[in-house]
This record gives C-alpha cells, structure tokens and sequence, in this order.
C-alpha cells in the first residue's frame, strides 16, 4: 500500500490509503494506549477519509500485540478528564456518522476504550483469544461509549455484566455475544479482513452508504443524546465522588483501591 499525504506529521497512528480503502492502525506501544495525542490524529485521519469520495472502505485495527488496551489512565486527572472525555466521544461521534463502512481488525488486548473504539465500527473481526473486556468501574468509573450502546448491541443483561462487573471475556465469547462480528485463529485474521473487504468492493457504494444510514443498532439522534447524558453524568456525579479519584490514584501507584464509599 502506499502511504496518503497528511497535513500533519502522525506518531500515535499510521494512516495507508490504497484505492478505495484506508488502513488506520494504533501504534503507541506497547498496548496502544489511547492517550490525547492518539484521539486528535485519529479524528484528523477520519476527517480526511471522508473528505476522499472515492474511498468506500475504512479498517482499524492496531500494531504490535494489541489492538488496544484502552484510554490513557493518566488522561482521567481532574486537570485533563473534560478534555480526554470531549476527544474521545469527538473520535466516537465521527465513526458513527461517517459514510465509509468501518472494519475493526482486533488483536490482543481490546479493553475499555479501545472496546468501545471496535464496538461502535460496521463489522468487528477479532482473534478468538484477544482479551475483550470494559474494566473501567475497577477504577471506580464507567464507560460512557458503552453505557450508551452496549445494551443495543448484545443486550442489557449482557452489557450490564460486562460494565457492572468488568469481566473480561475471550474474542471467541465477544463473537457468541454479538459484539464481534465473527472470531477466527490468529493466523487467519487478515485473510478473513481482507476477504471482507474484497466483498464489500464487489458491491455499490452509494447503496452502502445508504443502507448503512438505514440500519443502525441503535437510532443516531438517540446515541448522541444518550452519549452526552453519559458524560454529563460523569462529569457532575462520578467525577465529585472520592473514589473515581481513588481509583485512578490506585491504578498509576500499582496498588489496590482503597475504596470509601463517596
């Protein structure tokens, strides 16, 4: 493939166009943390992509052994949480409203907002061993992606193990649940991406676009309502509790939470 020009110079992402698909993939090793940085190319790349017509097909995925093991930590200190939160649902937003058909390639750890990153793609083709999982209320938070369209996605019982409990589960049980497409070995993840491409390649991109608008799990207008309730309730409530801050301390230390309750 041949790298497209960018406005800016990319550290955090590498972006190939190649006709009429892009390949974006995370690359800040060595679990492709999701730290600001990331966020801004990442939504730079999008704005680009979509600006390109002729570009019908978007894959995601990440280098290195892991698709990505989530938003920074240190990003949810009170001095620089607005900022992370207001990016990263930015990044969201504009995955959910692009035109192009978005492939998530997942590998490794795909945990909290990197899980959230995959979810919200077309189609999710994952290794049947990569680690999924939505951890964050072991920090003493939520996911506000996940909170919003998880349940629309597998169902509320599911979805409310997974974010009450932040259970891990492997790419196999994703598959089974329906956050993942389908879950295939290791060594047959690109052949099974790239065969999906050439079928949607086969296919009209105006009735792509166009079906895709049709068929959301879950109504748009009603996601970006739900999405900004999630956040409002993060910032007035979550954030005011001493554990969210406890949590977040707990983790960079590398100790358990001492957790109090308020």
């Amino acid at each position: 493939m041949t790298a497209s020009p960018t406005d800016v110079k990319l550290s955090r992402i590498s972006l190939e166009i190649e006709g009429a698909v892009a390949c974006i993939d995370l690359q800040n090793p060595p679990l492709n943390v999701i730290d600001i940085p990331m966020m801004e190319e990442l939504a730079q790349a999008i704005a680009q992509i979509e600006a390109q017509s002729a570009v019908t097909v978007v894959v995601i995925g990440g280098k290195g052994k892991a698709f990505s093991a989530g938003v920074d930590v240190a990003a949810h200190t009170p001095d620089k949480v607005q900022e992370m939160l207001a990016k990263f649902h930015g990044l969201i937003r504009s995955l959910i409203a692009t035109k192009k058909i978005t492939v998530a390639k997942v590998h490794g750890h795909c945990l909290g907002g990197g899980a959230e990153l995959a979810m919200v793609c077309d189609l999710v083709f994952t290794t049947q061993e990569a680690k999924w999982g939505f951890p964050e209320i072991k920090l003493g938070c939520y996911p506000p992606v996940a909170c919003t369209a998880l349940a629309a996605v597998i169902g509320q019982k599911r979805a409310a193990e997974l974010i009450l409990i932040g259970r891990t589960i492997n790419g196999q049980e994703a598959a089974d649940i329906g956050l993942a497409t389908r879950a295939v070995s290791g060594l047959a993840l690109d052949s099974t991406v790239e065969g999906c491409v050439r079928q949607l390649l086969d296919l009209s991109p105006v009735a792509l676009t166009i079906a895709k608008k049709a068929s959301y799990a879950w109504d748009s207008m009603h996601f970006d309502k739900g999405l900004a309730r999630a956040e409002k309730i993060y910032v007035e409530e979550l954030l005011k509790t001493e554990d969210a801050h406890e949590g977040v301390r707990a983790f960079m230390e590398k100790r358990q939470p001492k957790w109090l309750g308020r």
